[in-house]
């Protein structure tokens, strides 16, 4: 009695777990981006891969694809709409469609990362994602913050008065040159693989990028000053396609926005804890950080500034130097 009990017991529980309902894999999103693994949007986009499957039971996994392997932003950005991408992070490329993602990155448009924060979550945030979904479809869902662009040098730096002349390096792009022209620099575009090597030799005497890229580019051995202009404060978003969008319930959609919500908040903290380690790393190879004169600088660029943006957004870069 007592074995044949036991057989029907463990008989009965095997058939019950048969009989459970267990989650298949229903649905794989594939994530390219042009960052590498170190990168926090990479780690983020792994967060919200891990955050997503764990909300559906594991009915939707995200296979992320890091260093521009599925292909350059541009291409990623096509793939979407033709529905062979279903996701990526871009910026203020997406302007060749949406003129409203330019102010993604507007020199001098944000004093401190709390006004770009309460700027990008706020209504015109919202016109800006509005038109991205409407003109490109593809539909932005979380952002990750940028580190501001600062100036590297062999001497301080406080106003646009201690530029003079001084020979920098900018990227190839019209609106930062003007803007540094304005500020009273001698910018000049060059490739970013040079910009070490022209520094070395003296070609340039200075260059703008993020600390981390300043760290990682190693420019610490031929710089010994950042002046904090933060003259670039922006910011840059995780998209998915409009296509894949349309292909979720309503509850699936729900889950996509809690995963990327998640995603956007663990971003933060790496990016916030980068920014220190970035400033204490360089500062311990001997560069000296430098406080400029914030209003200076920008009531120095806002005509240069005003000059190169479209007329869409002019009126809304005009109240944000206003402010």
């Amino acid at each position: 009695m007592t074995f044949g009990f036991r057989m029907t017991a463990i008989a009965a529980a095997v058939a019950a777990m048969v009989a459970a309902p267990v989650a298949a894999q229903e649905m794989t999103l594939k994530l390219g981006h042009l960052a590498n693994e170190d990168n926090s949007w990479h780690k983020a986009s792994v967060k919200f891969g891990e955050e997503l499957s764990a909300l559906t039971d594991g009915r939707i996994a995200v296979e992320v694809f890091p260093n521009e392997s599925l292909g350059k932003e541009i291409d990623l950005i096509n793939g979407m709409q033709l529905g062979t991408v279903d996701m990526t992070i871009t910026g203020e490329s997406l302007q060749n469609w949406a003129p409203m993602a330019a102010l993604l990155a507007v020199p001098y448009a944000f004093q401190t990362i709390e006004d770009m924060d309460a700027f990008a979550a706020g209504p015109v945030g919202d016109d800006i994602k509005a038109q991205i979904v409407d003109k490109v479809q593809i539909r932005p869902i979380a952002y990750f913050a940028r580190g501001a662009r600062d100036l590297t040098s062999n001497r301080a730096i406080t106003t646009p008065a201690d530029l003079n002349g001084l020979k920098m390096r900018v990227p190839n792009v019209p609106l930062f040159v003007d803007v540094w022209k304005a500020l009273g620099a001698n910018p000049g575009p060059m490739a970013f693989s040079e910009v070490f090597t022209s520094l070395q030799n003296g070609t340039i005497e200075a260059q703008e990028n993020p600390l981390a890229l300043i760290r990682s580019a190693s420019f610490y051995e031929v710089q010994s000053h950042v002046n904090l202009t933060d003259h670039v404060r922006s910011w840059i978003y995780l998209t998915i396609a409009e296509t894949t969008w349309a292909k979720l319930s309503d509850a699936d959609k729900d889950a996509v926005m809690e995963a990327a919500k998640r995603a956007q908040a663990y971003e933060r903290e790496l990016f916030e804890q980068s920014l220190a380690d970035d400033r204490a790393f360089l500062e311990s190879q001997g560069m000296t950080f430098v406080d400029v004169d914030a209003a200076a600088f920008q009531a120095a660029a806002k005509d240069a500034v005003l000059a190169n943006v479209n007329d869409e957004i002019k009126p809304i870069v005009e109240e944000l130097f206003a402010q």
